[in-house]
């Protein structure tokens, strides 16, 4: 399916433009993680107790929001799962915790819906320790991940390639990570998990153009590399439009049909998508052109200094 057949856009002579836009949404994005103290982590990382409970009758959420607010359990997270019987109770970590918050929750639910009794379906706890080891595991993963991706990306193509792709890669996360901050929304596994998900999408659409600037620095060997980089891109623009569109519509039916539950994961990919397509296109590429000039500056400056004639490009 092709339909921008020969288009020419100025990817690559508006990539400044698209720098300050970037620089612009990080700092954004950083700033409200600063004033908050960092991100607003759920309980897989900071502990706490999770209860599912299965109603007789539906339950309005502000209604169980009200009935448990005399317990003194703080802000819990209180969601459908699946629909309005099943509700999902998500407690921070207390001085009172596991079997005892949660014995706590259901006799005074008990108390307050005596017409409308509930069956525990699940129950979950986290201990501090256990998610402070969550965390470390999870920052030393995604670190790890990164390494290797940066060895394979310079085997494959150069090591200017394998930083443009590292690069646009935090650029995505940042930015998502910067916006859940925005939105205070709490960083769960699932979260981490579309994080995940999110670079992969994003690296897989950088690769895709990467591998195209090969192929035409090859075929367009008489070509500027700005002008190569750019024909490139824009010969990989169908693929991108059609394969983020695609996953988009996907993505979209989830967030607004999928349920409460995986309603963040949803929209963490959402916001993903749209940023590592943008990526691929005005970070990732970009880098790589600024790369290379500057290695073709400092070229022409030492056969300056050395008195022999500077190439000119045919």
């Amino acid at each position: 399916m092709q339909f921008l057949v020969n288009s020419n856009f100025n990817f690559i002579g508006n990539r400044k433009k698209a720098r300050i836009f970037s620089i612009t949404l990080i700092l954004i994005g950083l700033g409200s993680l600063i004033i908050q103290g960092g991100p607003k982590l759920g309980i897989d990382f900071t502990g706490g107790t999770s209860l599912g409970l299965q109603f007789e009758k539906g339950v309005l959420i502000g209604d169980i929001r009200s009935a448990i607010a005399g317990l003194g359990i703080g802000n819990a997270e209180i969601k459908n799962f699946g629909n309005s019987t099943d509700i999902l109770i998500r407690v921070q970590e207390q001085e009172t915790s596991g079997a005892g918050i949660t014995d706590a929750i259901k006799a005074e639910l008990s108390k307050v819906f005596p017409d409308n009794p509930f069956v525990e379906r699940s129950k979950d706890s986290v201990g501090p320790k256990i998610g402070a080891e969550l965390r470390k595991a999870t920052v030393t993963s995604i670190l790890l991940a990164l390494v290797g991706m940066l060895i394979y990306i310079t085997w494959r193509f150069e090591f200017k390639f394998a930083v443009a792709a590292i690069v646009a890669l935090f650029h995505d996360v940042i930015i998502t990570l910067g916006v859940f901050s925005i939105l205070q929304l709490e960083i769960t596994l699932p979260i981490i998990a579309a994080f995940l998900t999110i670079v992969g999408y994003s690296l897989n659409d950088t690769i895709v153009v990467f591998d195209r600037i090969r192929e035409n620095l090859k075929v367009l060997r008489r070509d500027s590399y700005e002008t190569i980089v750019n024909t490139s891109v824009n010969q990989s623009l169908t693929r991108t439009i059609v394969t983020s569109l695609t996953t988009l519509i996907v993505i979209v039916i989830l967030y607004f049909f999928g349920g409460s539950v995986i309603h963040d994961f949803s929209f963490a990919l959402i916001i993903g998508v749209l940023i590592g397509t943008y990526s691929s296109i005005f970070v990732a590429s970009p880098i790589v052109v600024d790369w290379e000039l500057k290695n073709q500056e400092k070229k022409s400056r030492a056969l300056g200094k050395l008195g022999k004639p500077i190439p000119k490009k045919a």
